[in-house]
C-alpha cells in the first residue's frame, strides 16, 4: 500500500478574497491529493480554531503562513512514511500532535487541509472516486439540496436578521431535476423582488439575493411568492428552509430583531418561530436559538420537533461531545456537518454516524468563505447524509459542488438514489 512521501502547502484565496490553506499530499506510488480549506463568517464560538497570522501588514491580519509552516514542517515530518489509507490513524496522529482541545496550536485549518488531501491521495492510489473510496460500493444516494435564495445577517450585510432563506425541492425525481426546480425559484425571486421594488444588484456571500426587508416575515412571504411564480406548489413541490443564526442576535439573554423592533426571550422566540412554521411551508429551521441556550432549544424541540427539521449548527459545531449533550437533553433533531468545525475528516464522519445512530438527521454544509474544492459533494454521497447546503445556484465556488453532484449522479446511472420528499417528510422511521 502507498505511504506518504511529501506534504506541501500554499496560501490561496477563498470566495471572499481571504487567505486560506491549500495542501498537496504526495504518495510513494506517484498518487497525489489536493484539498482547500473553507472558512466561515458566522462561526460558532465552540468550533475548532482557525489559525490566522494576526499580522496587520498582510490581508488585515488574516494570512495563514503560520499554518502553512505547521503543515510543511511539523505535520509533514510526523506523517512521513505512514500508510495513506489509515485515515483514522493519521487523523488521530494530527489531533495528538496539536495537543489542544480546539486545535489552537497548529490550527484546525492546517490539520483539515492535510486530512482531506490524504483522503484524496488514498482514493487516487486506489483508483476510486472519492465518494466510492470513503463510502464503499453502496454509496449511491444523491442529497436533497437546501438552496440559498435570500441572504441576511452576516452573509447579507445586516439587511435583515435571518441569515438564509432557502428553497427545498420536494417533488423532484432526481438530483438534476431538484436543481431545475431550485433554479426556477431563484430566477422567479428576481422578478418578485423587482416587482416589490426591493431588488438590489449583486449577491451576498453565498450567492443569494440580499434585499433590504422591513421584517423577517417578509422573507417568508417573498419565498412563498417565488415558489408559486416558478410554477411550483408551496409545501407540495417545494418548501422553505431557514437559517436563523440566532447566536448572532443574542444580547444579554434576549433575541433582538432590530428590523422589527422586537426583543424576545427564549419562550417568545420559540412562539414566533412556531407561528411562522405554521403559516408558511417551512420544513427546516437551523439555529433557531443561541449556541448555549440549551433550555430554549429544548422548548423549540418540544414544540416543533415532531413536524420540522431543527438543525443545530452553532449549537453542535460538528462536535461529538456537544451532539451527545443534545441527544441527552432532547435538543434539536438534526446537525449541520462542517468539516472545518471539526478539524479532521475522521471526526466529521464520526459525528455524522453518531447522528444517524441517534435518529438525528445530518446536513453536510459548505461555508460562506468557500473555494472551488468539491470535497463535500463526495462526502455527502459517501455518508448517505441525504441533504446538502451549499448556497445559491450562482458563483463558481458553489456551482463547482453542484456540478460535481451532477457528475456523480450521471456516473452512478441507474444505481443513483434520490429520496427527495422522503428525506424532508418528518417521519422518524425514515431518518
Amino acid at each position: 500500500m502507498a505511504s506518504i512521501a511529501a506534504i506541501k502547502a500554499r496560501e490561496v484565496l477563498d470566495s471572499r478574497g481571504e487567505p486560506t490553506v491549500e495542501v498537496d499530499v504526495f504518495l510513494n506510488d506517484g498518487s497525489r491529493g489536493r484539498a482547500i480549506v473553507p472558512s466561515g463568517a458566522s462561526t460558532g464560538k465552540h468550533e475548532a480554531h482557525e489559525l490566522r497570522d494576526d499580522n496587520p501588514r498582510r490581508y488585515h491580519g488574516c494570512g495563514v503562513r503560520n499554518a502553512l509552516d505547521h503543515v510543511e514542517i511539523e505535520i509533514a515530518t510526523a506523517l512521513y512514511g505512514r500508510e495513506a489509507s489509515d485515515q483514522a490513524g493519521l487523523d488521530a496522529r494530527l489531533i495528538a500532535l496539536d495537543g489542544t482541545r480546539e486545535k489552537r496550536r497548529l490550527g484546525a485549518n492546517a490539520l483539515l487541509g492535510v486530512s482531506m488531501a490524504v483522503a484524496r491521495a488514498a482514493a487516487a492510489s486506489a483508483g476510486l472516486p472519492l465518494y466510492r473510496y470513503l463510502g464503499g460500493p453502496q454509496a449511491a444516494e444523491l442529497p436533497v439540496p437546501l438552496v440559498n435564495i435570500l441572504s441576511g445577517g452576516l452573509h447579507g450585510g445586516g439587511n435583515f436578521e435571518f441569515q438564509d432563506f432557502m428553497v427545498v425541492p420536494l417533488a423532484a425525481n432526481d438530483f438534476a431535476q431538484a436543481l431545475e426546480h431550485a433554479a426556477a425559484v431563484y430566477a422567479a425571486m428576481k422578478d418578485v423582488l423587482k416587482g416589490r421594488g426591493v431588488y438590489r444588484a449583486g449577491v451576498a456571500d453565498e450567492g443569494g439575493y440580499a434585499p433590504t426587508l422591513q421584517s423577517n416575515q417578509a422573507g417568508f412571504e417573498l419565498m412563498t411568492e417565488a415558489i408559486e411564480r416558478a410554477g411550483l406548489k408551496p409545501g407540495v413541490d417545494a418548501a422553505i428552509a431557514v437559517d436563523v443564526a440566532a447566536s448572532q442576535i443574542v444580547r444579554h439573554g434576549h433575541y433582538h430583531f432590530e428590523s422589527e423592533h422586537a426583543r424576545l426571550d427564549a419562550e417568545e422566540m420559540v412562539a414566533r418561530l412556531a407561528a411562522w412554521a405554521g403559516r408558511y411551508p417551512v420544513v427546516s429551521i437551523e439555529d433557531g436559538l443561541g449556541e448555549d441556550d440549551w433550555a430554549g432549544w429544548k422548548l423549540l424541540t418540544d414544540r416543533l420537533g415532531a413536524r420540522a427539521q431543527l438543525i443545530g449548527d452553532d449549537l453542535f459545531v460538528t462536535n461529538l461531545e456537544r451532539l451527545g449533550k443534545g441527544v441527552e437533553e432532547g435538543a434539536a433533531n438534526a446537525i449541520l456537518a462542517k468539516l472545518n468545525q471539526a478539524g479532521t475528516l475522521t471526526e466529521t464522519l464520526e459525528v455524522i454516524e453518531f447522528a444517524r445512530e441517534n435518529r438525528y438527521r445530518a446536513v453536510v454544509s459548505a461555508r460562506s468563505g468557500e473555494t472551488e474544492d468539491t470535497f463535500i459533494a463526495d462526502l455527502t454521497v459517501a455518508t448517505a447524509a441525504g441533504q446538502i447546503k451549499i448556497g445559491a445556484l450562482t458563483r463558481s465556488e458553489r456551482l463547482a459542488k453542484y456540478n460535481r453532484l451532477l457528475a456523480i449522479e450521471r456516473e452512478l446511472g441507474p444505481r443513483a438514489v434520490y429520496r427527495g420528499r422522503e428525506r424532508l417528510a418528518f417521519n422518524q422511521a425514515s431518518v
